[in-house]
């Protein structure tokens, strides 16, 4: 039987039940920091690393110096960040304090907490000053935003003249045979995992079901340019499990 897939302008939620995804969004994160880094290993055999570590390359060419994560998660990508880039700030924003607070952890074992600071806020309502940051980042997190055009105009907002944005998010493979094995394990087995191993039974259902609400590919481009953005451009990865977004203010 197949979910009830929802479209962006009736979002899909993790719990189907009251109250706003953003809220449920953030309790379901909430709920899973714990084991999150080592279920993103396991689930994905590693390969999320490589993912982030491309993305990130995509900054290469203008070194950027103050930089924003939008949900940051346990900052993997602000630590990855510095190690490619060496900027002077980074800031990393999440919705869930423990997952910021993995994180806090993770950027202190490694003496880096005078670069990131991890900040608890609202992506579609960042608090920052327009034209603040060189470059702003999301992984794996603008298919959780409630508002999407929201989530991209305050990123642009911030961002100043000529700065970049990447995202990277989960798309959806096109190629046969694979794509339909990939959907097998992403809708079948992953959720099943993700229930034994996760304090969270609904946590990874949402996941597939985020995924194929969201609006990958030239889509998304054009989402990103209704909202502000130039230059924009996608780069498949991994047969197009996931792809990374690139544009410019």
């Amino acid at each position: 039987m197949q979910p009830n897939i929802k479209n962006m302008s009736e979002p899909v939620k993790p719990y189907y039940q009251e109250g706003s995804k953003k809220e449920q969004v953030g309790k379901m994160f909430d709920n899973i920091a714990p084991n999150y880094d080592l279920l993103n290993r396991l689930l994905s055999a590693g390969i999320d690393v490589y993912w982030r570590k491309k993305a990130i390359a995509k900054l290469k060419s203008k070194q950027p110096k103050v930089i924003l994560d939008v949900a940051t998660g346990t900052g993997d990508v602000a630590i990855e960040m510095v190690k490619q880039l060496k900027p002077d700030k980074i800031v990393g924003l999440d919705l869930a304090n423990e997952m910021l607070e993995v994180g806090r952890k993770k950027i202190k074992k490694r003496e880096l907490d005078q670069i990131i600071e991890m900040v608890q806020g609202d992506s579609e309502n960042l608090p920052f000053q327009d034209n603040t940051f060189d470059a702003v980042t999301v992984a794996f997190g603008v298919r959780n935003f409630e508002n999407l055009e929201q989530g991209l105009s305050e990123m642009h907002r911030v961002l100043k003249p000529g700065g970049q944005v990447v995202v990277l998010e989960f798309s959806k493979p096109k190629m046969p045979p694979f794509k339909q094995l990939y959907n097998f394990y992403f809708k079948n087995i992953l959720p099943v995992v993700g229930r034994i191993t996760s304090k969270d039974p609904k946590a990874y259902s949402y996941l597939y079901e985020s995924v194929q609400a969201f609006p990958d590919g030239v889509r998304f481009e054009k989402i990103l340019e209704k909202t502000g953005f130039k230059c924009t451009h996608t780069t498949a990865l991994t047969l197009g499990i996931c792809s990374i977004y690139y544009a410019e203010k």
